[in-house]
Order: C-alpha cells, then structure tokens, then sequence
C-alpha cells in the first residue's frame, strides 16, 4: 500500500496522546471515587460490575479515530476491478483506392462512420489506438479510454497513396508493445524484418489485444503481408481483416489515373487464418455494421492500484459509530 500524502501520517502521532488522556481520566475518576467516602464505595461497585465493558466504546473510538487519520493520508492499494480491460488497434487502410464510392459515401467514410459508432460503444477499461496505412505505417493515436481523443484521430484520416498491409500490421503492433518513448520499433524502412523477434507463443493467446484491419485488401508495396502477420501470431495477437468493398471492384480516378480497385479477400482471409482471427466481409455500409456489434473481444481482467480512502473512512466512521451504540446501551450516553 502506498499513500499520496504520506505526511498526514504524522497525525497518528496524537494516538498515543489521546491514550495518555484516556488514562489519566481513569486514575482521577478513581480517586475521586475514593475521596467521596460511601457515595465513592457505590460508585466503584458499580463500576466493578460493569467490568471491562467500560473500556468497550472508548476502544472502538480509538481505532476507528485511527482508521479515520490513515485516510487523511489517502491511501492506494492494487485492487482487482471487475470490469473488462483490454486494447484494440483499428488500423486503417489510406491508401488512394479507399476514395472509391462503391460503399457510400466513400469507402473510407463508411469506415470511418463504423469505427467511430464502435468507439462510442466502448466500456472506459478498453484502450484502443488508431494506426494510419498506405505505402507506409504510422500511429494516428496511441491507445488510450480518451474517447474524444480517439474520434478526433478517426475524423482526421483521408485517403493518400499505395497499400502496405504489413507496415499497417507492423505499426499496430508497435502501438500494442512499444512504450510511445521507446525509440526501438518492431519495423523501420531500413530493414525488411522486425525487431526484437519475439518469442513464439500459440496463436491467439495474447487475448488483452486484437488488431481489426479495415482495408480493400489490394496489397501494393511491399513487404509481404503474411510475414507481418506471422511476427502478430508470434505474439499471440489477433487479426480481424475488414474487406471494404467488393470482389468485382469499382474504377476511380487517383491523381490524373484512372485505377480499378477490387477487394483482394484471399490474403484478408490468410492473414486471418494465420494469427487464429477472422476475416469479414462488409459489402455494405450496414454489413460493416453489424461486423463490429459481433466482434468476439476476448480481453482479461486485470488489477490496478487506486486510491482507496473512501474505504478507510467508511470503515472508521462504522467502527465508530458501533462504539457510539454500545456506550448508549450500556452507559445512556456517548463517550
């Protein structure tokens, strides 16, 4: 246990003041029952017969009193919390052929407009990141429960060049397990492979995070996509690919060139298949709905340390107040 303001500790000191007190009020109430002759002789009969139940309520007083200047201490303790915690990186495909109207308005709006209804949908224990990808990678926002934060990220992104499925794998992993300070990253334009290398868990098992991939799934620069989903696998983690679009594909204009585009759902489904994931097909705007109302989220439950000073004063204001009955049964008064 620890304690934001360790210094009112201090006032525990009155404790033993308080003790000191209590005591001198004994001898004197003692001697005065002495020094009033018969009446004194009743008086300590009487209270010979009360026994030790004289010293009942005062002692309830004082460790509740105790309980009570702990609390002005505010206290922290690690506390298992039932609610659910866990990270979902929604890594978006900007790539230039995400413009195409075949979902309306756009591809990337229909994306847009479902991920922000997800986000809002969101228990304040889940964390989630948004991750940017074209013919490179890069996080939008890392995880965080700031909401606003993470509407404002998915508001700002707009279709740009190329597709790189793994820069878009590889930058979502780095927002799961790489500190924002760290300056080591899972993937750079220098190197083709990730580092460090992990070690190889089973696939699936890291249940805390997922990646949901929202792409057309045309994969136009390299590297190869199923390496970096290899490297998510070894870490356990999850891929959700969303195929935006359709299999028969649409032409769009892209910076003076006419493109067509289709949905490339063959790679989407073996990424999915090797992190042990799934791929969905959303075809329509209400179709990718209903993909993230289903979304399977396996997260853990995991403990935290919170300030616990409510607890500690109730409890002392409860010993307290047992102490206060008892006095009032036994005595007709309060100490």
């Amino acid at each position: 246990m620890s304690f934001i303001w360790p210094v009112m500790l201090l006032s525990l000191l009155l404790i033993p003041l308080f003790m000191l007190l209590y005591l001198r009020l004994q001898r004197r109430r003692r001697q005065a029952a002495v020094h009033y002759g018969t009446l004194g002789i009743v008086r300590e009969a009487a209270g010979r017969a009360l026994g030790g139940r004289r010293h009942i309520p005062p002692a309830f007083f004082l460790v509740g009193l105790v309980i009570l200047l702990v609390a002005l201490a505010r206290p922290e303790a690690v506390v298992s919390l039932p609610r659910l915690e866990g990270t979902v990186i929604l890594a978006f495909d900007v790539s230039g052929s995400m413009a195409a109207d075949d979902l309306a308005p756009t591809r990337m709006e229909a994306a847009k407009a479902a991920a922000v209804e997800f986000v809002q949908r969101q228990p304040t224990g889940i964390q989630i990141g948004v991750v940017a990808f074209s013919d490179s990678g890069f996080a939008v926002q890392p995880p965080t429960n700031d909401q606003e934060a993470i509407l404002a990220s998915i508001k700002r992104l707009q279709p740009e060049r190329g597709t790189a499925l793994a820069h878009g794998i590889f930058a979502s992993l780095n927002a799961i397990f790489v500190a924002p300070e760290d300056s080591t990253r899972l993937y750079s334009n220098l190197t083709p492979t990730p580092t460090p290398t992990p070690t190889p868990v089973p696939a699936g098992s890291y249940t805390s995070a997922i990646i949901v991939l929202l792409t057309d799934g045309e994969n136009t620069a390299p590297p190869e996509p199923f390496e970096a989903a290899q490297t998510a696998a070894d870490y356990g983690v999850r891929i959700y690919p969303i195929g935006i679009g359709s299999a028969a594909g649409t032409t769009l204009e892209v910076e003076g060139f006419t493109v067509h585009t289709r949905l490339d759902e063959a790679t989407l489904e073996q990424i999915a298949q090797i992190t042990e994931g799934a791929y969905y097909n959303a075809e329509n705007e209400e179709e990718l709905q209903s993909i993230y109302e289903n979304l399977d989220l396996q997260f853990v439950i995991k403990a935290e340390e919170m300030e616990v000073t409510s607890i500690f004063a109730g409890a002392g204001m409860v010993i307290m107040l047992i102490g206060a009955t008892f006095s009032l049964l036994w005595f007709s008064r309060i100490p």
